[in-house]
């Protein structure tokens, strides 16, 4: 059985490791980007990403002062049995996300809509956000978190069958200049795109597809892979760089996921996750063992599953 305890402890070094240490995938596509960029200030910029990243990591202070919500993806094993059940897991997730803002410390940002009430600790009413998905014939559990900011670089637009990939290919860089030409999405980052099923369920997957897959995956559909790294390409080549600069060096990677739709509609939903790609993910096991990694995992065969068996 799974613990409580258990979860509650590996939850407080979750967001120490997600808020401090730069998974290797982003870190090492930034060196590569700043190695092609042309344009000199850029070039400046992404150097200066980098030495942030280091310096984080070696005084094991938050990559960024902006820490970003909290928000948590929960894989759990259809065998999994956990100690006090579902609302055990989400208290444990609220008390961890209270005592790293704390101990980090990370920057209180959730606040009410309306008093701008802060409990100065990142908790309140549907905060911090838990997702849930699951995954058959196994007894684990999986909880990724993820520092995101929630201002700028996300987009909706409702198409139509008509308006196929090209209209998707233009609405895709009417955001990219809404939001990167002013460096309102602290570029460069990775794009993620949703398509299909309802308003919330694209941009629900634009979000995990931004945060939940690791640079340079790409997409199972070999004609979605395709249209990953074509899209890629406009963001590279349409004339941005890091933070609002010129260059050709604001997109990480472009990830795509898709949702069966409405036949009359193509809803899609756009997020960008910036550079400081705040993730980590740890599974427990049933005997409390616990093991860290930076690969989410999250879009599973199960997951991503098509019709009925």
């Amino acid at each position: 059985m799974i613990r409580g305890t258990s979860i509650l402890d590996a939850a407080r070094e979750l967001n120490v490791r997600a808020a401090i240490d730069i998974p290797k995938d982003a870190y090492q596509k930034v060196e590569q980007l700043s190695r092609q960029e042309t344009n000199r200030l850029s070039s400046y910029v992404l150097g200066k990403i980098l030495e942030n990243y280091d310096a984080a990591t070696k005084d094991r202070v938050a990559m960024c002062a902006d820490t970003g919500l909290p928000r948590y993806y929960v894989k759990i094993g259809n065998d999994a049995v956990i100690e006090g059940g579902m609302v055990q897991l989400e208290k444990a997730l609220r008390q961890a996300t209270a005592d790293t803002t704390v101990s980090i410390p990370l920057r209180p940002n959730r606040v009410h809509p309306f008093t701008r009430k802060d409990n100065n600790n990142n908790v309140g009413m549907h905060a911090p956000t838990v997702d849930y998905s699951f995954e058959p014939d196994v007894d684990w559990v999986d909880i990724t978190v993820t520092h995101k900011g929630g201002l700028f670089g996300g987009d909706y637009r409702m198409l139509f069958p008509a308006d196929g990939i090209p209209g998707l290919k233009r609405f895709f860089l009417d955001s990219l200049a809404e939001f990167l030409r002013r460096g309102m999405a602290c570029q460069p980052a990775t794009i993620g795109v949703g398509v299909g099923g309802t308003k919330d369920m694209c941009v629900r997957l634009a979000k995990e597809a931004a945060c939940l897959r690791i640079v340079g995956d790409r997409n199972p559909d070999p004609e979605i892979a395709k249209l990953e790294e074509e899209l890629a390409e406009i963001g590279t080549s349409a004339g941005f760089g890091p933070m609002g600069f010129q260059g050709n060096s604001a997109v990480l990677d472009v990830h795509i996921e898709v949702a069966y739709a409405h036949t009359g509609g193509m809803p899609v939903g756009i997020q960008q996750f910036c550079y400081a790609q705040r993730r980590k993910t740890v599974r427990i096991f049933p005997d409390n063992s616990i093991e860290y990694r930076e690969d989410p995992r999250w879009f599973t065969p199960y997951y991503r599953r098509e019709t009925i068996e």
